[in-house]
């Protein structure tokens, strides 16, 4: 009897052991299988991050435009479509700087950098000198910041979408209008902005080939620069009509320039002798066209660059490709007889 006893307590022991064993397998396989499904999780956590999924998320999309100055129209019109966008895109905190003047390309190299520690997500750049600012968006690009050019370039590829006036073509355009201006004879002054500002380089340098190709009784005088100070170039402009009797026209390329050389010529009473052609457009500009004084300039859409640049850059952090890496946003030849539509059309 008790062998018996002994016997149906070892069987039953040895059940409750496999009983255990069982439920201990079973313990171990929810475990590997929530093991399993956290790694999927995570898997997929940071396949959604690779992607540039971080607007789709909602989470903040830090954004640093940095300009020429902060005190032109054309700047202020570019942050207004900066900030349309950015309002409209919900979740983009945008931050807007430049140098304390128009010449210092290294203090705007030194935003770029600030930006760059600050760990934003992208950097609007209209560069004031396309050599002296390749580095630090070199550097940007290094860092995984994208980087969006507007209005003017830099001396590397190192970024991935560049909005503004196509500015050889423009200048032409300015050529054109002054030759009609001229009756396609004559000398023309030449009132630039900053030395090394590739935008504005270009257009000078299309200007004058323009006129050497299609005009040959027109003469392009040697260029001046005035940094884009209305004083710099006023005086630019009273140098050119002093020193030539028969100068014919002045060509300003921005709208710091244009305004000088308008204001100067008014002043000397010379504008029904000689024609001023600019480039870009504000309210000085729109009153000196009204005068008289400035009869045409070439209007690019600097709102436009602003809104596209912001709306490129949240593209960019969703995974999404743009279409196209450059585009032309436009220009408009205002003069008296469209300058109602052409204010209507700048408004910020």
């Amino acid at each position: 009897m008790k062998k018996s006893i002994k016997v149906m307590s070892f069987i039953m022991a040895a059940a409750m052991v496999m009983v255990g064993f069982s439920a201990c397998g079973s313990d171990e396989g929810s475990s590997s299988k929530a093991a399993d499904e956290s790694k999927a999780s995570s898997a997929a956590s940071a396949a959604s991050t690779a992607d540039g999924s971080k607007a789709a998320s909602g989470e903040q999309i830090k954004i640093s435009c940095i300009t020429m100055d902060s005190l032109d129209e054309h700047w202020l019109k570019l942050q207004a479509g900066a900030k349309a966008a950015a309002e409209k895109a919900g979740n983009v905190d945008i931050r807007f700087d430049a140098p304390s003047n128009k010449i210092d390309s290294t203090q705007q190299a030194s935003l770029v950098e600030n930006a760059i520690n600050d760990k934003v997500d992208g950097i609007m750049l209209a560069a004031l000198d396309s050599t002296a600012l390749s580095n630090v968006v070199d550097k940007a690009h290094e860092a995984g910041i994208k980087v969006v050019l507007v209005d003017s370039g830099v001396d590397t590829e190192n970024w991935d979408a560049f909005y503004s006036t196509d500015n050889a073509k423009a200048a032409q355009t300015a050529a054109d209008t002054m030759a009609e201006l001229v009756g396609s004879k004559g000398k023309i002054g030449i009132v630039n902005a900053q030395a090394g500002a590739g935008t504005t380089q270009i257009r000078e340098q299309s200007f004058i080939q323009q006129i050497k190709d299609k005009y040959p009784e027109m003469e392009t005088l040697s260029p001046v620069y005035s940094d884009g100070d209305k004083q710099k170039a006023l005086a630019a402009a009273n140098d050119y009509m002093n020193g030539n009797s028969d100068l014919a026209g002045i060509y300003g390329c921005n709208e710091g320039a244009t305004v000088g050389v308008g204001q100067a010529v008014e002043q000397a009473k010379k504008a029904d002798s000689i024609m001023v052609v600019g480039f870009d457009f504000s309210k000085d500009v729109e009153a000196m066209i009204e005068s008289g004084a400035i009869k045409a300039t070439m209007v690019q859409n600097p709102k436009v660059m602003g809104q596209k640049g912001v709306e490129a850059i949240v593209k960019l952090m969703n995974g999404e490709t743009l279409s196209s890496k450059e585009e032309d946003t436009g220009v408009t030849v205002a003069t008296k007889d469209n300058l109602e539509q052409v204010v209507a059309d700048q408004s910020y």
